[in-house]
């Protein structure tokens, strides 16, 4: 039974594309950020799922849901799952697959009639993207003990609004405590969101390692003046150094070269107008490596150079750390438990690094963890037009039911 088992990949996708209706956009793909309505109504559609498959649901303070598939031993659980929030121009398949393909292990277990030792539970985490409130994998830090539960709850978004207050809002603040997990092990099923696996003709990723990263935000005060009768040499132009910054991120992470790479996502300037120049401007750099001793030299040569520049063009900085996570390495015998559990079906492997941080990461500070990837069609993700073909969604998802067998006896 355990050779010849095989999910329902149809079913599947029928539940990707029903979560993908919550937050649907136009063109496609879907925003649900973090504790916000359509966020509700996705918790409420996934955890329905669970109990109509017999899971025991649960949710601690932090809103992270648990749906437990008791096994014949009383112990701790083999865990798989991810997130369901979106960023605002999301896909509908980042995070929800490793959620929805978790039930869909279960539901063929189920059918199938088979009971596994251990515990099974499948998992989805709060704010994993961190696209409204910093830091990203904030669901998961709080649960493996990474950041206190009352730091996380007065956190303040891009909205100003609390977690805190916003998890009251729609309801998700559960009762059971956070901060000391009892996992067996933890997989995490995900689309790459990168083009390796496609370039490479590979059809499943075991994931080695996820990179550092780096989040910061930069706030440069100038002063504001006349656009036509202001000297270039007489300027203290903040739009002028928030965009020299942005130039340098990508001249740092050519120069560095390797796995660096640097991004500037997020630009605001003040007063914002065509003909005056900016006494405000802000900036959020993320910088990424596998190496941490390289992203720690992009760190401070960014910093470096940002002192000098707020020097010469006579402006003010301020400074501050949004997320800092050095890379995770994987365990070992995961990573094998993944490889060959793909090679037993005969699909085309290769072990690899993940440029996004997952809520995997975290769970690694607590129990044996891996990461199964699947391709993404030209590389796109945090994208509406965001894509992986069903059969690959069908391949990551058998090889997730035999590690988890595997894992759960």
């Amino acid at each position: 039974m355990h050779d010849t088992l095989r999910i329902n990949g149809q079913r599947l996708i029928s539940r990707l594309e029903r979560l993908g209706e919550i937050g649907a956009l136009p063109g496609g793909g879907c925003c649900r950020l973090a504790l916000t309505e359509e966020d509700r109504q996705g918790r409420e559609l996934v955890i329905s799922w669970m109990y109509e498959l017999g899971l025991q649901v649960s949710s601690d303070a932090m809103g992270n849901v648990f749906g437990l598939r008791p096994g014949t031993e009383d112990s701790p659980p083999v865990m798989t799952g991810s997130h369901i929030d979106t960023v605002r121009t999301g896909g509908i398949y980042d995070g929800n697959l490793g959620v929805l393909g978790g039930l869909e292990v279960i539901e063929t277990l189920n059918e199938a009639g088979i009971v596994t030792r251990r515990p099974l539970c499948v998992a989805f985490f709060t704010n994993e993207e961190g696209a409204r409130f910093a830091p990203d994998m904030m669901g998961s830090l709080v649960y493996v003990g990474g950041m206190s539960l009352d730091d996380a709850l007065a956190t303040k978004g891009i909205d100003g609004q609390r977690v805190g207050d916003c998890l009251e809002q729609i309801g998700a603040r559960g009762s059971e405590p956070v901060g000391n997990p009892d996992v067996h092990a933890y997989v995490e099923l995900h689309i790459e969101q990168g083009p390796v696996l496609e370039e490479s003709s590979i059809t499943i990723g075991a994931v080695e390692k996820v990179q550092g990263i780096s989040w910061q935000e930069f706030c440069f005060t100038g002063t504001s003046n006349h656009a036509g009768t202001t000297p270039m040499r007489l300027r203290h132009d903040a739009g002028y150094a928030a965009m020299a910054t942005g130039s340098f991120v990508r001249e740092l992470a050519n120069r560095i070269g390797g796995d660096q790479v640097g991004t500037v996502g997020a630009l605001q300037m003040e007063p914002n107008l065509v003909n005056v120049v900016a006494n405000q401007a802000s900036l959020t750099v993320d910088l990424r490596n596998t190496d941490n001793d390289r992203l720690k030299q992009a760190e401070a040569e960014l910093l470096d150079f940002i002192e000098r520049l707020a020097e010469r063009e006579g402006i003010e900085v301020q400074h501050r750390t949004l997320a800092r996570f050095d890379p995770v390495p994987f365990d070992t015998d995961m990573i094998d438990c993944v490889e060959a559990s793909a090679k037993a079906f005969g699909h085309s492997v290769m072990r690899m690094p993940s440029g996004a941080g997952h809520d995997a990461q975290m769970l690694a500070r607590v129990c044996p963890t891996a990461m199964i990837f699947v391709p993404s069609v030209d590389g796109i993700s945090h994208n509406i037009n965001e894509y992986t073909a069903p059969e690959d969604l069908e391949a990551g998802t058998n090889v997730l039911l035999r590690v988890l067998l595997d894992l759960a006896g």
